[in-house]
């Protein structure tokens, strides 16, 4: 549930230091991020000027973009999906630069963000499934932009939460402590799903 408090601005419940060690994340996730979609779209040209490219991050039959930027789920809106994240993390990092630069930020842009991110961790729950279940393959850097995503996605919903801006029980005030957590809990969710669905390959690259 959303709430519009009253004062636009910071509340008095955000701590300074909660603010920082967010835009600490949203910074350095919203240039990796973006970097990964940089590197994701200029592989995804070169595939597309020449069909027999084989992409730097096609490693083996399990680690190969090539295999999913050939597939409709790498242009679900009808033009490459990097060109989304290019479009959006640097618009992350600029929210991270200006928390530590202690800038406030009314309430109507951390819940356009908190709307924002909760698309693109949807969106990014969406291309795991497509990748591991329909499509039966991995892409490294698409997997940065994944952890760069959901770890933006934890970290905003943690200070809207600690802002007032969103109102939760126990778990919502559990997040709002420990967004750190919660992003290492997802990943490890997502390593588990990983594991799942290539067992064989992830033994043979532990070395069993």
């Amino acid at each position: 549930m959303i709430v519009a408090p009253e004062d636009a601005a910071t509340p008095p419940t955000a701590s300074v230091s909660s603010s920082r060690g967010t835009g600490s994340v949203l910074l350095v996730a919203g240039l990796i991020g973006a970097a990964a979609a940089l590197v994701l779209l200029v592989e995804k040209i070169a595939l597309l000027a020449k069909p027999d490219y084989l992409p730097s991050c096609s490693i083996d039959a399990v680690l190969s973009c090539g295999s999913i930027m050939r597939t409709a789920q790498s242009e679900v809106l009808g033009f490459p999906n990097p060109i989304i994240g290019l479009a959006t993390f640097p618009v992350v990092a600029a929210v991270g630069a200006l928390l530590l630069a202690r800038t406030p930020l009314p309430a109507w842009c951390w819940l356009a963000l908190q709307g924002g991110v909760a698309a693109a961790v949807a969106f990014v729950g969406w291309l795991i499934i497509q990748s591991v279940a329909v499509i039966g393959a991995l892409c490294p850097y698409c997997m940065v932009v994944w952890a760069a995503t959901i770890a933006v996605f934890w970290f905003v919903t943690a200070e809207n939460l600690e802002r007032g801006h969103l109102v939760a029980g126990p778990p919502g005030r559990l997040v709002a402590r420990h967004p750190g957590a919660a992003t290492v809990v997802s990943y490890v969710v997502v390593l588990a799903v990983v594991v799942a669905s290539f067992p064989t390959w992830f033994a043979g690259l532990i070395g069993l």
